[in-house]
């Protein structure tokens, strides 16, 4: 497999990305927990800031990460989009 290029991004944007790469298809997780996982767990706003700059955003499936209160937060191409892509996976909201 060809590996992304990532370049354009910052390392935390990059650190982002990479943590958002292992959510399981299916599955969600919060901007909060992908924070924590980058070891700032205070950073929320700021990973949602970062994934929308995903330059691959369906191979790297932001669309996966989601408001703590459950709700879907953002969406670079839109939450109905989003909404979309999650009821592919069998997420349900």
């Amino acid at each position: 497999m060809t590996k992304l290029d990532l370049s354009g991004l910052t390392p935390f944007q990059r650190k982002a990305l990479e943590v958002v790469k292992t959510i399981p298809y299916g599955e969600t997780r919060t901007y909060k927990w992908v924070a924590r996982e980058m070891g700032n767990p205070k950073a929320a706003r700021a990973v949602g800031q970062a994934l929308k700059r995903n330059p691959y955003p369906i191979i790297i499936p932001c669309h996966r990460v989601i408001r703590s209160n459950g709700k879907l937060g953002g969406y670079s191409k839109g939450t109905q989009k989003k909404k979309r892509l999650l009821k592919e996976e069998g997420v349900t909201r």
